[in-house]
């Protein structure tokens, strides 16, 4: 039986068009841009993820776009959908007489900034081009150096899953504001409960990660990034598709209830 609630929108275009962009966005996250797609390109690819610093500035040259890929340059574009997807969750939900939404939005932005301002990706490809036009081998040198740091940042993409600083604090932040915007989907009855419960799944397989990469040896959580965060990423696929779909499924209902006679400023819903 389908539940019916009553959604106090502003029924004007702006709206329309801000949950068609965040239902785009989910879509293109789950579909296209999903975490880690490097190592999905790595299982399919004749060329091996580089095992030294110098292999990947020589990468970065012959093989430009391969490179970017193993370094996470497509997370960038995953990671900004997820920012536009969630804020118009957010959107969505902010009618609700909770705070959960409010609080959810600003720790996913926060998540999507650590992680934009944390990946070494352009980094790394600069860094190659440096190498490629020095002469000097004291420069060489020191090229070398700087990508040996910049790898050991933020790679996702190695063996063990070692995260980094920046790419820690994103997934755990990205991962609570997931929990908590599941939680106020199951609250104010917005979208059906699975598709909450799909994202509550995701967000705490992506959190117990996170503790047990802090508080565990290598070898436990080496085993625990296999087992975890592609089975996080699946969820998260699914979860980024079921938003999207609603987001333009709100934006559909906007689009027709603004063609009504006598439109008002709400509208009643079925989830």
């Amino acid at each position: 039986m389908k539940k019916q609630f009553r959604v106090s929108f502003f029924l004007d275009e702006s709206w329309k068009i801000l949950f068609q962009i965040g239902g785009w966005a989910g879509i293109l996250a789950g579909i296209l841009f999903r975490r880690n797609l490097g190592v999905e390109i790595a299982l399919f690819s004749p060329i091996a993820p580089p095992s030294n610093p110098l292999d990947w500035l020589l990468m970065l040259q012959t093989n430009r776009l391969l490179g970017l890929a193993y370094l996470g340059m497509f997370d960038l574009v995953n990671v900004i959908l997820l920012g536009l997807m969630m804020l118009s969750l957010y959107l969505a939900l902010q009618h609700s007489q909770s705070k959960i939404p409010l609080i959810a939005i600003v720790i996913s932005l926060l998540g999507v900034a650590t992680y934009l301002s944390s990946n070494t990706a352009l980094s790394l490809l600069s860094l190659s081009d440096q190498y490629l036009v020095s002469s000097s081998e004291l420069q060489r040198s020191f090229l070398l150096s700087a990508t040996t740091a910049l790898l050991a940042l933020n790679r996702f993409s190695s063996p063990g899953a070692y995260p980094g600083s920046g790419g820690y604090v994103s997934l755990f932040l990205i991962a609570v504001a997931g929990i908590l915007f599941s939680i106020s989907i199951i609250k104010t009855r917005l979208f059906n409960c699975w598709i909450a419960y799909t994202g509550m799944i995701a967000s705490i397989l992506d959190l117990i990660y996170c503790l047990v990469w802090l508080f565990t040896p290598t070898s436990v959580h080496e085993k625990l990034a296999t087992a975890c965060l592609p089975a996080a990423g699946f969820f998260l696929m699914i979860w980024h598709l079921l938003i999207g779909f609603q987001l333009l499924r709100l934006a559909r209902i906007i689009s027709k209830t603004r063609s009504l006679p006598n439109s008002r400023n709400s509208f009643d819903y079925s989830s």
